[in-house]
C-alpha cells in the first residue's frame, strides 16, 4: 500500500471509531471537516519514513503514531483559526471549522482530535505494548508544556517572545515529536533522529513566515499577513524577507544533514528537499530576493 493510502485510511478509520450510534452528527462531521481532506500529510509521512528507516517492525503501530501525529496537527490547526487567535475564515481552501460549524463545536472538535490522537495510538500499541509509553511521552511533549504547541501559541500571549524559542514551539516541536516517534514505533533508539525534526520543523515556520508575507490567499488556501496584522513574532519582520530566505536555506541544510546513517538516508534527504521546494518554490524564491534588493 502506498503511504498516502496508507495514513489516508488510518485517518478515516480513527474518525470512523468515533462515530458509533448515538454519537453527536454535527461534532462528527466538524471533526472531518478538519482533517479531510488534508494539507501535504508531510509529518504522518516522515513519521513513516524514519519508521521505515528503523527496520518498521510493527506497522500497525507506526501507521497509528502517524495518524495520532496528524490528528494533533489538524487540532492545533482548528484551534489556531478561532477568533481568539487568528480568526481566519479560511484553512486549505475551504471555510475554518468555527466558520463552518461555529465556534463552540470547533473547540470541541479541536479538543476531541487531540483525545483521538491518543486513542489511535493506544489502539495501535496490541503488539507492541512496551514502546507505547514513549510514544506518549513524545507526543505530550511535542503538543504541551513547556515547549510545544501550546507553549508555542502562548508566545503569542506574552509581551516579548524570543523568534526561535516561539518556532520551535509552535512547529519545530511536532516535528521532532513526528521523527522521534518513527524511530520508537520501530522499537529503535530515537535520540539520532531528533535533530531531523527540529531542523525541519524550524525551516518549516520560517516558511511559514515568509508564506505569511509574500504569498497570495489563493496560493496558500488561507489568509496571509496575519503576522504583521496580529504582532506576532515573525522573521520577516525582524530581518526581512531576503535574510528569511537565506535562513531557511540554511535550516533545510542543516536537516538534511541530521538524517541519520541508515537504509532509507538519501530517500530521507529527498523528502525533505521536495518539501522545501513545495514550501518556498525556487521562483518564489528567486522573484522575492529580487523584489527586496
Amino acid at each position: 500500500m502506498q503511504v498516502s493510502a496508507r495514513i489516508e485510511q488510518a485517518l478515516d478509520a480513527a474518525l470512523a471509531s468515533g462515530e458509533s450510534p448515538g454519537h453527536p452528527p454535527k461534532l462528527a462531521t466538524a471533526m472531518r471537516h478538519a482533517v479531510f481532506p488534508g494539507g501535504a500529510r508531510i509529518r504522518p509521512q516522515l513519521c513513516l519514513a524514519v519508521a521505515k528507516a528503523c527496520g518498521d517492525d510493527d506497522e500497525d503501530l507506526s501507521t497509528a503514531a502517524a495518524a495520532a501525529i496528524e490528528l494533533l496537527h489538524c487540532a492545533s490547526l482548528v484551534h489556531d483559526d478561532l477568533p481568539c487567535f487568528d480568526d481566519a475564515a479560511l484553512r486549505r481552501g475551504k471555510a475554518s471549522v468555527h466558520c463552518a460549524y461555529g465556534e463552540r463545536l470547533a473547540v470541541l472538535s479541536g479538543d476531541a482530535l487531540i483525545v483521538l490522537a491518543f486513542q489511535t495510538l493506544v489502539h495501535g500499541a496490541g503488539r507492541s505494548p512496551q514502546r507505547l509509553a514513549p510514544l506518549l511521552n513524545t507526543l505530550t511533549a511535542g503538543i504541551g508544556m513547556p515547549f510545544g504547541i501550546a507553549a508555542g501559541q502562548a508566545w503569542e500571549c506574552e509581551p516579548q517572545a524570543v523568534l526561535r524559542d516561539y518556532h520551535r514551539a509552535k512547529t519545530g516541536a511536532l516535528f521532532a515529536a513526528t521523527t522521534i516517534a518513527g524511530a520508537q514505533a520501530a522499537g529503535r533508539d530515537s535520540r539520532p533522529w531528533q535533530a531531523l525534526g527540529e531542523w525541519l520543523g524550524e525551516a518549516y515556520q520560517v516558511a511559514d513566515d515568509i508564506r505569511d508575507a509574500a504569498a497570495t490567499q489563493q496560493a496558500l488556501g488561507k489568509p496571509v499577513g496575519r503576522d504583521l496584522a496580529l504582532g506576532r513574532p515573525s522573521i520577516t519582520r525582524e530581518r526581512g524577507l531576503r535574510e528569511a530566505l537565506l535562513h531557511f536555506d540554511r535550516l533545510v541544510g542543516k536537516a538534511k544533514q541530521a538524517v541519520p546513517s541508515c537504509p532509507g538516508e538519501s530517500a530521507l534527504r529527498h523528502l525533505v528537499q521536495l518539501e522545501s521546494e513545495r514550501l518556498v518554490p525556487k521562483t518564489m524564491a528567486e522573484e522575492l530576493v529580487a523584489s527586496a534588493a
